[in-house]
Parts: C-alpha cells; sequence; structure tokens
C-alpha cells in the first residue's frame, strides 16, 4: 500500500481520517485558494481539493495525497469562514429558517502514477428560525470563525439545526468518508 498524506492542515480532517484507521501523515498545501472568474461553488471545491493534492506532489513522490475543500452556498452567494463575531452573526442571522449547502470537493491522487479521483459532495442544513439573541448565544459559546457557515456541526452548532439532508455527514466537518473509502478501494485500499 502506498503511505497516505493528507493535504491539509485541519484538525477537523486529521481527526475525521483517523476513523479509517489507516497510517497516514498530513502537510498543509501551499496553494492560491482564489476563486476564478465565474467559477461556480462546485468547480472551486473540486479544483481546489485536486490543486490541494497536487501541490504535494513533488514532496510526496509515491504516496496517494488527499485533497479537501468545502464551501458553504446560501442562494447561490458563497459563504467563507466568517474570522470574527460579526461576520459570523451575520452569516447566522441570514441561514436563520433557511437552507444552506455546503459543497466538500474531495481528490485523491496518486502520485506515482499522476491519476486522480475527484469529486463534489452536497449536504444540506436546513435552519431552525435563529433569534440575535441564540446567535450570540451560541457564538459566544463555541466561536466558530474558522468554520464555513459559523458553526460546527460535530458541537453545539447541531441545536441550529431543523434537519440535514445529504449521504454523508461526515462531509459536513469537511472529509466525506464514505466517498474517500470508495476512491481508497478503487486505489487498491479495502477498509476494514
Amino acid at each position: 500500500m502506498l503511505p497516505l498524506v493528507l493535504a491539509s492542515s485541519s484538525p477537523y480532517r486529521r481527526e475525521l481520517l483517523a476513523r479509517l484507521r489507516l497510517p497516514f501523515t498530513w502537510s498543509a498545501p501551499a496553494i492560491d485558494e482564489s476563486r476564478l472568474p465565474n467559477e461556480d461553488a462546485s468547480s472551486l471545491v473540486r479544483r481546489l481539493a485536486e490543486e490541494k493534492a497536487r501541490a504535494l506532489s513533488d514532496s510526496h513522490p509515491h504516496h496517494l495525497i488527499i485533497g479537501s475543500d468545502q464551501v458553504a452556498v446560501l442562494d447561490q452567494d458563497i459563504l467563507g469562514k466568517p474570522h470574527n463575531f460579526a461576520r459570523a452573526r451575520s452569516q447566522l442571522l441570514a441561514a436563520s429558517d433557511r437552507s444552506v449547502t455546503f459543497l466538500t470537493g474531495l481528490a485523491l491522487l496518486n502520485s506515482e502514477t499522476g491519476q486522480c479521483q475527484v469529486d463534489c459532495i452536497p449536504f444540506t442544513v436546513h435552519f431552525r428560525p435563529l433569534s440575535e439573541e441564540q446567535i450570540g448565544r451560541y457564538l459566544e459559546a463555541e466561536q466558530p470563525y474558522d468554520c464555513a457557515g459559523s458553526f460546527k456541526a460535530e458541537g453545539l452548532g447541531i441545536s441550529l439545526f431543523r434537519s440535514t439532508e445529504g449521504s454523508d455527514a461526515n462531509s459536513l466537518i469537511g472529509l466525506p468518508l464514505i466517498r474517500l473509502v470508495d476512491m481508497l478501494h478503487e486505489a487498491g485500499i479495502d477498509i476494514p
């Protein structure tokens, strides 16, 4: 089996990948994550996931490299990481009693052969009606300023949802494990 490397510095993605009980290392890729003119959200995350994986191919020439990228979309608008209370509050107010779709790009690159599998996995969150007070209490409690959409689904953020919809709840956290297992199987790795 070729060694696995995760092209990410995200602790959330590392925790998810560890569930598969495969040895892996990780490294943060240095790429420009800017959106291209007229690029839709699905194309953006697919491109960035592949670019992240390919960015590590020279330093990891005989590896399977996993790249992933995620955006949240509300009414065709891409919601980025808020980075502060004011932007997070604004994002959650906009999402109140509405649905936000998270698109997670996933790439598995065999750096030995250059073969790359790429996909985009959607997951939709239907928010409860949220008051400004609820939003404020949530943001003070969890401070999810490094999370697209301004919440942590693996924590108290679940209290903001009315329901969720999608094939893999892990994709909401940033790494769609069900699809990754399919890709790893195609690359010759059986789990378990």
